[in-house]
């Protein structure tokens, strides 16, 4: 449905996102951030399957600037 943000996994009050990217893009991280405001959980991350070898971007909601949520 276009125009609607649902999240695709939630875990004990995390909302994990899995992908098979490249890499992680703004993008990945706005429709986190998206994911956060619509749940109201602070916590989010990203995960990439792509190499075979599990990364992760952990994202929270509110972190310094709203604008620049803290990426690690």
């Amino acid at each position: 449905m276009i125009g609607k943000l649902i999240p695709d996994l939630i875990v004990s009050g995390v909302v994990v996102d899995p992908e098979v990217a490249t890499a992680f893009s703004p993008d990945h991280v706005a429709q986190m951030l998206g994911y956060l405001n619509i749940t109201g959980l602070p916590l989010g991350l990203l995960l990439d399957f792509r190499y075979g070898k599990l990364q992760l971007k952990r994202v929270i909601l509110g972190a310094v600037d709203e604008p620049n949520p803290l990426v690690l």
